[in-house]
């Protein structure tokens, strides 16, 4: 009984462990878009009326891959020009792509 017991644990040990030295990936394409949108922002040259500005960006993918912005909810429009202008038809890498469905991004301009 002992022994069927020992070759039980030994290979549950086994199975768990091959489980968890498998890489799990991430595929959520909203934080992907997140990282790609940070990436596309990040380079600017805001005026000090513009730091600590906030927007809330609702924008769609078309079968391109491309960002096209719905709207964007800010009351800063040097900020809301600058969105739309950086992220209009910008090609993103998304995997599992759904053209059509509406993602909404919170952004903030820090100094």
């Amino acid at each position: 009984m002992k022994k069927i017991s020992l070759v039980l644990v030994a290979a549950m040990l086994l199975f768990t462990g091959s489980i968890l030295a498998n890489d799990v990936k991430d595929n959520d394409p909203a934080k992907s878009l997140s990282a790609q949108i940070t990436e596309i922002l990040n380079n600017n040259d805001f005026s000090e009326e513009v730091i600590d500005e906030s927007a809330q960006v609702r924008f769609t993918l078309n079968k391109q891959g491309e960002i096209v912005v719905m709207s964007v909810d800010t009351e800063n429009v040097e900020l809301e020009s600058f969105v739309k202008a950086r992220l209009n038809y910008r090609k993103v890498k998304v995997d599992n792509l759904e053209e059509g469905k509406l993602f909404t991004v919170f952004i903030r301009i820090a100094g």
